[in-house]
């Protein structure tokens, strides 16, 4: 199973939190409340990007 990103980005290029979240939101689907340990690290690592994303947002914000 291949947990690549949806879009290409570069390098050091930020998704936005919602398009991260609608991968999460994916993923819980996909399982159905159960994750396997290969499903239990694209969680975290999508845990991850989602906090980055939202961090972000809000110093494009201020």
């Amino acid at each position: 199973m291949s947990f690549t990103s949806p879009t290409p980005d570069a390098p050091g290029s930020v998704r936005s939190a919602a398009v991260v979240n609608a991968e999460i939101r994916a993923l819980w689907s996909r399982v159905d409340g159960a994750l396997s340990a290969a499903d239990e690290a694209r969680y975290q690592e999508l845990l991850v990007e989602w906090a980055e994303a939202v961090r972000a947002g809000l110093v494009k914000a201020a």
